[in-house]
């Protein structure tokens, strides 16, 4: 919990968007229809992802402000679950359920139908079993200057920030470049420019969703 107290290390972005006055109350339906929610079946193998409290993982409503708004800090989360089963371990088992087979059927070779139906029996199963790998990343979102902090510098973890910001909000975020720090010392941009040694205007451009 970084976002609330001791130290973070996250990515910084713009909102390119104007932020409407009634923050509170528009969003936190988007944040309720947005917010992770866990598989149907425990069977389940596919990425899932979706917003959560900053404060515990399986708090994942968000109708009391107080616990996720700061004043014009919205804090909140996102988790990502996936099962990944262990590869060298399913490999071993499906090879014995084909020997199983073989020898109850008395054949040399399984069908390649057989092989796809031990396999998916198999995987369903082990799927059932298995707990899914989760991972956290908080967000804070100054909703007056329009900036977002994302806890992670991970790639994949980034893109699929962007993606479900963009989805819950409708907001596009722009990757904060070094160089926008400058936009508080006009006279150093200045120089800068005029060296030749950067060119500002390429900053200010939108990044994708």
């Amino acid at each position: 919990m970084g976002a609330l107290k001791g130290a973070i290390s996250a990515r910084r972005y713009q909102v390119l968007g104007e932020i409407p006055e009634n923050f509170t109350g528009l969003y936190i339906d988007k944040l309720n229809d947005n917010a992770f929610r866990d598989a149907l079946s425990a069977a389940h193998k596919e990425e899932r992802q979706g917003w959560v409290q900053v404060h515990n993982l399986l708090d994942t409503e968000f109708d009391d402000s107080n616990l996720w708004l700061y004043q014009q800090y919205a804090v909140f989360a996102m988790r990502v679950d996936k099962k990944v089963l262990p590869a060298t371990l399913f490999r071993a088992m499906l090879q014995k359920r084909q020997q199983t087979w073989c020898k109850a059927n008395n054949r040399e070779k399984v069908p390649f139908s057989v092989k796809a139906e031990l396999r998916e029996t198999l995987e369903t199963e082990m799927l059932a079993q298995t707990l899914p790998r989760v991972t956290i990343a908080e967000v804070v979102w100054n909703t007056r200057e329009g900036w977002v902090l994302f806890h992670s510098h991970a790639e994949a973890q980034n893109d699929r920030f962007r993606k479900l910001f963009h989805r819950t909000f409708g907001f596009i975020l722009r990757p904060f470049a070094p160089l926008d720090y400058l936009s508080d010392m006009p006279e150093v941009a200045d120089r800068l420019m005029a060296s030749g040694g950067t060119d500002l205007r390429s900053v200010h451009t939108e990044g994708d969703v």
